[in-house]
């Protein structure tokens, strides 16, 4: 059977999913690597464990469907960054998107002039995520490390170049880095000086559809053959868009993993300086227009873990806090909870805010706790979907993928809260799917994006009394953070 390689390079795993040219997924396989936080704010990843988490999900996918795909293509995680030496050795260990201790040094930025050019340039919030601000705080606390480095590069990057020998970036994860002019297709001059740097410090740009098959390490990925097409493909985000369905107008694309992001396509991009919206490229003509949270499933990991004491979590634990929390009504009886417990990214950009449960009594228990912060993790993401529409963005529907699919509680609260229509995505993994689908129109086999029939099968609609509930509650959770804000900070400073 002939088929197309989809693999997600994310930040906990490297998926591969094998398509089918029908557009049906049937063989994948999966990854996991650690992270190592040396000191509170780092987040740093050793780049040669995903290059071969890589390798063994190419593998164990071509062993699965009995031959070789006819085209490999990328997603990956976005905002990473790796110093690297001429021949494209790790000088340092990758720094991850949650790598914070930039955040003095994005606050500064954020506060001037040229930070709000910059956003509007780049397209990409000011934050301790971006590479521009990682790049400034290596620049500044790093020097030897900074001066030594021949390129800088994205974990994509790290491995295009294993296979090819050259340093290429796809418009799409060029444009989530804060270093690229997201309308002029080129590295920014005004962000380059920002970041102290040259252009010739990082790749050279490229299309989303860009086509490689003189890949150099057959002895390494001997299950290819000589005629399999390299797709460079695009960023997790974008292509969780295309994975979903999501990339028609009215229609957004929602994901909870560990963290989670809210999306939805345009024509154009699309600013907003106080939410600081970000416009990244799935390709020259769309742009996916949208927000990250910092705290999606990882915050009820915690939750579980620390108030029902659980050293290792199983999906028996989980489920029996979906059915306790089943029982308490809308507004979990008036506990509400700011879910920031790593900071918080979009619409807020506060790496010092932090986890706030508010109105707790005596009549709360660990089952009104689960709710609470059920119902804080799709505050957040209520709180991206309304700084979206604020800037003009029509929003009908959401498709919806992570994680949280398993479970039709959240599902009905997320859609309770929003008010939205959920359309579920039945996908193996929308990045990895997605990537799948841009190597179709790439390569010839479809002449625009997939979009199958499939999609939405499972639809959830909003309580209208819930949702009438909610609203009183999403109105006083806006409130919580902009009166604790000045007071997260001192507690922050403490510490």
């Amino acid at each position: 059977m002939k088929y197309i390689l989809g693999i997600d390079i994310g930040t906990g795993s490297t998926k591969a999913v094998a398509v089918g040219f029908n557009h049906d997924a049937f063989a994948s396989a999966q990854y996991f690597y650690p992270t190592t936080v040396a000191q509170p704010g780092y987040s740093e990843q050793d780049p040669e464990l995903i290059w071969e988490a890589f390798q063994q999900s190419i593998q164990d996918v071509v062993e699965q469907a009995g031959s070789a795909p006819e085209t490999v293509s990328l997603s990956t995680a976005m905002h990473s960054l790796i110093a690297v030496d001429p021949n494209g050795k790790a000088l340092a260990p990758m720094l991850t998107w949650a790598d914070s201790r930039s955040a003095d040094i994005a606050e500064k930025l954020l506060s001037s002039s040229l930070g709000k050019e910059l956003y509007k340039l780049t397209g990409t919030p000011i934050h301790s995520m971006s590479p521009l601000s990682k790049l400034i705080w290596i620049r500044e606390n790093e020097p030897q490390l900074f001066e030594k480095a021949y390129k800088f590069l994205s974990i994509k990057e790290y491995i295009w170049f294993k296979l090819f020998g050259t340093f290429e970036c796809d418009y799409s994860i060029a444009s989530c880095t804060g270093l690229m002019d997201i309308k002029k297709l080129t590295w920014c001059n005004e962000a380059l000086a920002a970041a102290g740097i040259t252009a010739d410090k990082l790749s050279t740009l490229v299309p989303t559809t860009y086509v490689r098959k003189d890949f150099g390490l057959r002895e390494v990925l001997p299950v290819l053959n000589n005629e399999t097409l390299f797709v460079i493909g695009a960023s997790d985000g974008c292509l969780a868009n295309l994975g979903t369905g999501a990339i028609d107008e009215g229609i957004a694309a929602l994901t909870i993993g560990t963290s989670g992001a809210l999306r939805v396509a345009g024509s154009k991009p699309v600013a907003n300086e106080e939410a600081m919206t970000f416009s990244y490229l799935l390709d020259e003509e769309i742009y996916i227009n949208g927000g990250p949270i910092n705290n999606g499933g990882i915050a009820l990991k915690w939750h579980l873990k620390n108030i029902y004491n659980k050293n290792e979590l199983s999906a028996e634990d989980y489920e029996a806090a979906f059915a306790a929390s089943e029982q308490i009504g809308a507004g979990a009886e008036g506990l509400i909870f700011l879910p920031y417990l790593q900071g918080e990214r979009a619409p807020i950009w506060d790496s010092k805010s932090c986890g706030t449960f508010f109105g707790i009594g005596l009549e709360h228990h660990q089952a009104h706790f689960t709710r609470a912060v059920i119902e804080g993790i799709c505050f957040a993401l209520n709180d991206v979907l309304q700084s979206l529409v604020a800037s003009g963005q029509q929003i009908d529907q959401l498709n919806v993928s992570g994680g949280f699919v398993s479970s039709p509680l959240w599902l009905q609260i997320l859609a309770d809260i929003t008010g939205k229509k959920l359309l579920l995505a039945t996908t193996a993994d929308a990045s990895a799917v997605g990537a799948a689908y841009l190597a179709m129109k790439a390569t010839g086999l479809s002449s625009g994006y997939p979009v199958p029939e499939a999609f939405g099968n499972q639809t959830i609609v909003p309580d209208q009394t819930n949702h009438l509930a909610y609203q009183q509650y999403f109105k006083i959770y806006k409130k919580l953070y902009t009166q604790l804000q000045g007071l997260m900070h001192e507690l922050k400073a403490l510490k």
